[in-house]
């Protein structure tokens, strides 16, 4: 690999970018994803196209594009959060999984009849398995989908899929590595990585969003933009430490600050660090398009096209049937599924960054992913016709084996939502491993820092016998709240009540017996582990079985406490988003809370004065804040209007917060609506020629032919008025609208 210069390096950074704003201007105007612009920048800029000044040192771009790939997944992280995760489902997972699997084994295939290696066949099927985000947002915004019912089921399958992508990662640099597929060190590589990834997630959502909270006043943009990158580098140099890519530790450290409630912001503070360093990311990818290649490779590039459209279509809906959704919902999260983009462009340059992946492929990748990115609005589009063809000529015992099937499905998982043992096991399992892996890692530190340095400095002072013990002691003492978790499985009143009121006081107590039987044998395994190298295993074990009985025993009341608080810091950290929303957890006194509510374009109170909207008579509240754009109002006073996307900081009890929260964030389930993206909100001058002028807004239609919603009227010296059925419209008057962009212009 050629070394970077630095006399070139602003040269090519110049060129790339310069050639990159040039395409993107013409792919904006095309109505084309902005993507393919950055990929044709990139061609134009390597030395396969000899019109125009090439790149000087193409190591200078593979240093950027490096970069890029960092900023890229830690943006994709902030959009992620492991909270996304777990709201997404068993439905979303299973639909994930199949998708991947089927395509990777589809891939797999085609490779090694295209004569690919082992490597590179599995690689190819990895870069084929892929949906892209970007792209499938982009096409759902300009054909104006996004309401539909299918999407939420799309969003959380592709959330899922970011984290197979890596998960996959992780598995194929270890293959890379050793240049084969070793059952053995995969299975220890995905144990290695959920280790990390459930120490790094616990460990930061500990600490990132208390300090937030302590040092928020002080935090301007600035600092948080320095704060944020350097988390994110950070988490990638301790992700590399560990084993793992650069790329992983940025994924990771964008999820745990999903979860703040600084995310918005970070997420608004870092769109132009993505911005740039994603196009350098892009534009270093099209300058792998050999038109040779292309032209040499042209059968295979069309064959994994068809692949790509036809094998999402199969294992999307299928992923979709299996989880018992309509074949309707099914056909349509399956036709949207149909690219590959930007975690395929990953996944190929970790194999060339490797030098396991054949040079040829790489331009095939891309090549596929730009015919495939064109096709996809046409094949969203063509998801209802083609639902409407396979539902009439299905044969109706497949149609009614499907339907059954689904409503099934659904009642089954109704029903195990009712098995209160169920939960009950789950959720104490869960805690076991969490804690499992925390008292691990916190024994490794242990043994390996604290215990050296505190017998050290206590052997100054006594016997190395006596100084042991007391270290020894201290470690236990640091774990004592983790043990006692493990130990003592939890149940809520509830479940208490409805497990009381059972005639069968055995078979209620047996599950939870043997919960205890196995978290006792766990801590005295740690407890054992701790003590391993100090002392005998017969002392050790002596000391486990002592320990864990005076902690029971005697200083239960005080571990719960200890752990009780650690408990609620940290499930206050994991839901500090939703409870700045509903205002849970900031309790000011009794049960008053401050919530930030953002209000939506179907709000009633759209336009309202503070005044006229009586939130405190109708729904008790006092609004004591309003955040428009990055302009904050303490205290507004009741001539103050409320527009959408004003944030509103009220004071209220729960049940006052939550009547009042879907009036302000009303959902938006009308089919024939807008997307929030093609929304806004502004205010102009009606001309001479205008349609409205001399009408009564009952008459106007809005609502019915330009999707709008009137919000105030601004007349000469009554400055706003109130709009009323009967209010006419006249010359000069200055409306205040909200709805569809494109239909507005109309009005204008």
């Amino acid at each position: 690999m050629e070394e970077l210069q630095i006399n070139t390096l602003i040269t090519d950074l110049a060129l790339i970018l310069t050639l990159g704003a040039a395409a993107t201007i013409i792919f904006k105007l095309l109505k084309q994803p902005v993507v393919l612009g950055y990929i044709v920048a990139g061609f134009i800029a390597s030395p396969h196209f000899s019109l125009l000044p090439s790149v000087g040192n193409e190591a200078n771009i593979e240093f950027w594009a490096q970069l890029g790939i960092v900023v890229l997944l830690f943006s994709l992280g902030l959009e992620f959060s492991f909270k996304k995760l777990i709201n997404a489902g068993v439905s979303a997972i299973v639909t994930a999984l199949i998708i991947v699997c089927g395509m990777l084994a589809t891939g797999f295939l085609i490779g090694q009849c295209m004569g690919f290696t082992t490597v590179n066949s599995i690689f190819l099927g990895a870069m084929l398995s892929m949906s892209s985000t970007t792209i499938i947002l982009k096409a759902l915004t300009d054909l104006n989908m996004k309401h539909r019912k299918f999407v939420p089921g799309i969003f959380a399958v592709l959330i899922v899929e970011d984290l197979f992508a890596v998960v996959m990662m992780v598995i194929l640099s270890s293959i890379a590595i050793n240049n084969s597929v070793a059952g053995g060190e995969m299975v220890a590589s995905i144990l290695k990585l959920s280790f990390f990834l459930i120490i790094w997630f616990v460990v930061g959502v500990f600490l990132i969003p208390s300090i937030f909270r302590k040092f928020r006043r002080v935090l301007s943009d600035e600092m948080m933009l320095i704060i944020a990158m350097g988390l994110c580098f950070l988490m990638a140099i301790f992700s590399v430490a560990s084993g793992f890519s650069l790329a992983l530790g940025a994924f990771v450290m964008g999820s745990i600050l999903a979860g703040t409630s600084e995310a918005e912001r970070i997420e608004r503070i870092i769109n132009p660090v993505k911005d740039l360093f994603g196009a350098v990311f892009f534009i270093s990818v099209g300058m792998m398009v050999d038109p040779q290649v292309i032209l040499q490779y042209a059968g295979i590039i069309a064959l994994l096209s068809v692949v790509v459209i036809v094998g999402m279509i199969i294992f999307g809906t299928t992923g979709m049937l299996a989880t018992g959704q309509s074949l309707r919902i099914s056909m349509e999260s399956g036709f949207s599924l149909t690219q590959i983009g930007e975690f395929s462009f990953i996944i190929a340059t970790l194999g060339t960054t490797l030098g396991v992946l054949d040079e040829s492929i790489y331009p095939i990748i891309v090549t596929v992913s730009v015919i495939t990115t064109f096709t996809t609005p046409f094949f969203i589009k063509a998801a209802i016709p083609s639902y409407n063809f396979v539902e009439k000529h299905l044969p109706k015992k497949w149609s009614a084996l499907l339907e059954g099937y689904s409503k099934t499905v659904n009642n089954d998982v109704k029903q195990k939502s009712r098995n209160i043992w169920g939960g009950i096991i789950k959720r104490n399992v869960l805690i076991l491993l969490l804690y499992s892996v925390v008292i691990i890692a916190s024994i490794f530190l242990l043994r390996t820092y604290f215990i050296p340095f505190i017998n050290n400095l206590l052997c100054r002072f006594m016997s190395e016998e006596w100084a042991l013990m007391l270290s020894m002691t201290c470690a236990l003492f640091l774990l004592s709240p983790f043990f006692y978790a493990i130990v003592t499985p939890r149940l809520t009143r509830k479940e208490k009540m409805t497990l009381n009121s059972t005639n069968a006081p055995m078979v209620v107590g047996l599950p939870r017996f043997v919960m205890v039987i196995v978290g006792g044998l766990l801590s005295m395994a740690y407890v054992a582990s701790l003590f391993y190298g100090f002392y005998s295993s017969i002392v050790s074990a002596i000391v486990g079985i002592v320990y864990l009985l005076a902690l029971i025993l005697l200083f239960a009341p005080i571990m719960h406490k200890h752990l009780e608080l650690l408990e609620k810091h940290f499930m206050s950290n994991v839901n500090e988003r939703e409870n700045r929303r509903t205002g849970k957890e900031n309790n000011l006194v009794s049960d008053m809370h401050l919530a930030y509510m953002t209000v939506g374009y179907n709000c009633p109170f759209v336009g309202e004065r503070l005044r006229n909207a009586d939130l405190r008579r109708k729904y008790g509240v006092n609004v004591v804040a309003i955040i428009r754009n990055t302009l904050r109002y303490p205290i507004p006073t009741g001539n103050m209007r409320i527009f959408p996307g004003d944030q509103i900081g009220v004071i209220g009890t729960d049940d006052q917060i939550q009547n009042l929260l879907p009036l302000l964030e009303p959902k938006v389930q009308n089919a024939e609506g807008t997307s929030s993206a093609d929304v806004e909100f502004t205010h102009f001058v009606l001309p001479d020629n205008s349609p409205l002028i001399g009408k009564k807004l009952a008459e106007a239609r809005l609502r019915e032919d330009y999707k709008s919603l009137l919000v105030a009227v601004e007349r000469g010296e009554e400055n706003f008025i109130s709009p009323t059925p009967d209010i006419v419209f006249d010359k000069g008057d200055i409306i205040w609208i909200v709805g569809d962009k494109e239909k507005m212009k109309k009005l204008r």
